[in-house]
């Protein structure tokens, strides 16, 4: 959602935001999407909070214009219509932009500033009156590193009201032991919230030879509140000799949506393969 692309015209500059790959997932509660499907339903999510009337272009599942561009996560580039790429910024800087147009376009005869923008364009980032912040974060070791993940084909036409987020530490790259971080983070395009009257979130792992996991299931944590938005933490012990065959997680919660209009217990699986997701980006803690 970061990146900016400018297209070069006889005529002036077409200007396109690219979506990839989120570089920060769970940076305001926004989660790494499934499906083409959910990328864009963010992309409409941006377009309603930022007001832009930029227009969006949506990278693939695959990250294939992330992969092209050079993997950078707040890039910027001049293309001219001949796909030629005349200049780029590894990161955004609309000062560096204005100078780089003025030299090959020529200035503009009355800039906008940001002052003349007014309140129009301050995003207002939603909010909700189901709670948050009851329950503490976890505190992860240093620089965690995200594995790939894939849902399996659900029984259920559902989404995946909630998405996992598995994250190993460095002992378990260099040495083969080490820790796994499994989270369960709430899904905001899709406005729920747990049930906490019932059984809460559990997990369950299905673990190939040469690999131990302990423990290989457990229950998130009861809350006293009726509902809440925080997600549910689990650090596992890991030991592995076997990269190459996947985990395969099995969660059951009760997803209910903010209007309260529906409450329903849901099951999903995901393959949790232990190698690093590149496209995978870094969490905020």
């Amino acid at each position: 959602m970061e990146t900016v692309r400018n297209d070069f015209a006889p005529k002036g500059v077409k200007f396109y935001y690219i979506y990839k790959s989120l570089a920060h997932p769970g940076l305001r509660g926004y989660v790494s999407p499934l499906t083409i499907q959910e990328r864009l339903m963010h992309v409409h999510e941006a377009k309603r909070l930022l007001r832009s009337k930029i227009p969006w272009l949506c990278d693939t599942m695959d990250n294939d214009l992330k992969h092209a561009l050079g993997n950078a996560q707040n890039s910027e580039f001049l293309i001219d219509p001949e796909g030629k790429v005349i200049t780029r910024q590894p990161w955004s800087h609309p000062g560096k932009l204005r100078t780089v147009l003025e030299t090959i376009i020529g200035p503009v005869d009355r800039p906008t500033t940001v002052s003349e923008l007014g309140s129009e364009f301050i995003v207002k980032w939603p909010s909700s009156k189901i709670p948050s912040g009851l329950i503490p974060k976890l505190q992860l070791p240093n620089k965690m590193v995200p594995l790939t993940i894939l849902p399996l084909k659900q029984e259920s036409s559902l989404p995946f009201y909630v998405k996992l987020h598995a994250q190993v530490d460095h002992s378990f790259l260099d040495h083969g032991k080490g820790k796994l971080y499994l989270g369960f983070f709430l899904d905001p395009i899709y406005k729920v919230h747990w049930n906490n009257l019932t059984k809460p979130l559990e997990f369950s792992l299905k673990i190939p030879t040469g690999v131990k996991i302990s423990p290989t299931k457990g229950f998130a944590a009861k809350v006293k509140e009726p509902a809440d938005k925080d997600p549910r933490e689990f650090i596992l012990a890991i030991d592995s000799s076997n990269y190459e065959q996947p985990l395969v997680l099995k969660t059951r919660y009760f997803a209910c949506d903010d209007a309260d209009t529906f409450c329903v217990p849901v099951t999903q699986q995901y393959s949790v393969y232990l190698k690093p997701d590149l496209d995978g980006g870094s969490m905020q803690q």
